[in-house]
Parts: structure tokens; C-alpha cells; sequence
């Protein structure tokens, strides 16, 4: 296995920091790392915004699901999904756009979720350890008028990275599925009765129907899950829009 490889196997996410600022030359080697991912045409169709603010961070700490870490984290970067400079840009020459559809938010979402990626990765390289925060779709009117996001703006994920405590290190990583688990071939092929318990028996320790029960509740039914679905219906109006004008 090389270097890489054997890099993302270990990688996990980390939630405890020493108390250690991130230097601004490693923050730009980090973000310039993020910039080098694919994107859709090489249009880069996501923003970055580094949180600085204590109080921003405290705010976020509490509306991302009260994890408190994330206001002591060195280094806070909300990758947004960035489609409003693309479509200001195009008025601004005169090219006459359509209203962005369902498809430029997919292609947004992907470019900013793989240079996002691509900063998790640089990160561990360097020595940091980090954790995404999905949270961040949740509070969506909150969280607009918190960082002052446009129409076309999505804070797709958030990352917290820091300098890692030793406790952290060596904390185990959480088990994987297997390749045979998740590879298909050709087609998909439906999972079902006994392939279900199979796919998911990393996890379950020989309680399938305990485990499920307990996950469903504490994460699939859970409010902050309800509030995420809410929130991105209110971020996806903008991208219905197109609709009307079609």
C-alpha cells in the first residue's frame, strides 16, 4: 500500500485540538490544495469562507447541532456551493442567463464537496487533523443572514482543523463496509433481507434490528435531520426558480 493510500485509510475525523493557531502559510497551502480539485469546466463553482470572528464561531458552535469544539477549533472554513459569482458575471458581460436550475446546483455541490476533500487530505499531510461539519445545512435563514449569503449560496459543509491531541491520535477509527459490500457491477443491485444485515455487520455487532432501531432514532429521526430536509427545500427555491421563467 503506498503513501496516499495507507494516508486515507488512517485518516479519521478529529474533534479536539491543542490549543495551537494554524499559520497562515499552512491555511494557504491548505486552501491552494483545496483550489487544485477537479471541477465541472474548471469553474470552480464554490467560495470559501475562513471564520475568524469568536462570536461567528460561538454562534456556530450552537446552531450546528451545540458542538462546542467547533468555537475552539484554530482554523474554521465554510466551503459554500457557488453559483451567484458565475451568474453575476455572466449579467455583467451581457450574456442574458437563464435562472440557474437543478443541474448547476448538482455541479456546484460536487465541485465543492471534492475541493473540500481535497482540504482534508492536505490537512492530515500537514500534520492537522480535521472534521466536517454537515450541520451546516441546517438554519438555513439563520445562516444566510449570519454570513451574509446570497441567493445562489450554499454552505455545503463546514471543516474544523486543527493540531490534534494525542487522545485523538490515537482514538480507533470506526469501521468500513467491505468492497464486496459496496461494489456493484454493471447494474445496480437492490439490497435486501440478509445482503442488508451482511452490508451493515460492521456496525450492527450481531444486533441488526437493535442497532437500526437506535440509529434511526438518534440520527435519521432525529430533529436537526428533520431540519436539514427543511432547510435545503429553502436553499433549493432559488434553484426552482428557473422554472417560472421557463
Amino acid at each position: 500500500m503506498n503513501e496516499i493510500i495507507s494516508a486515507l485509510h488512517a485518516r479519521k475525523s478529529m474533534r479536539v485540538f491543542e490549543d495551537k493557531p494554524v499559520s497562515v502559510e499552512t491555511r494557504d497551502a491548505i486552501i491552494e490544495a483545496a483550489m487544485a480539485a477537479p471541477s465541472a469546466g474548471c469553474q470552480q463553482m464554490y467560495s470559501i469562507i475562513q471564520i475568524t470572528d469568536q462570536a461567528i464561531k460561538d454562534k456556530l458552535a450552537k446552531s450546528c447541532d451545540n458542538q462546542p469544539f467547533i468555537a475552539t477549533a484554530p482554523l474554521v472554513l465554510i466551503f459554500c456551493s457557488d453559483m451567484q459569482k458565475w451568474y453575476d458575471a455572466f449579467l455583467l458581460a451581457g450574456a442574458k442567463p437563464r435562472l440557474p436550475g437543478s443541474g448547476d446546483f448538482a455541479l456546484a455541490m460536487q465541485d465543492t464537496l471534492i475541493a473540500a476533500q481535497n482540504a482534508v487530505t492536505a490537512a492530515d499531510s500537514l500534520g492537522l487533523g480535521s472534521c466536517y461539519i454537515g450541520d451546516m445545512l441546517e438554519h438555513c435563514e439563520y445562516h444566510r443572514e449570519l454570513l451574509a449569503l446570497p441567493a445562489y449560496v450554499l454552505p455545503a459543509t463546514m471543516l474544523v482543523i486543527g493540531y490534534p491531541t494525542e487522545q485523538q491520535i490515537n482514538r480507533p477509527k470506526p469501521p468500513r463496509c467491505t468492497v464486496a459490500d459496496i461494489l456493484h457491477e454493471n447494474v445496480y443491485r437492490p439490497y435486501a433481507g440478509e445482503r442488508l444485515k451482511t452490508l451493515y455487520a460492521c456496525k450492527t455487532d450481531g444486533d441488526f434490528d437493535g442497532f437500526m432501531q437506535r440509529f434511526c432514532a438518534r440520527k435519521y429521526n432525529a430533529e436537526f435531520s428533520v431540519e436539514m430536509s427543511r432547510s435545503m427545500d429553502k436553499y433549493l427555491t432559488a434553484y426552482a426558480s428557473y422554472l417560472d421563467e421557463a
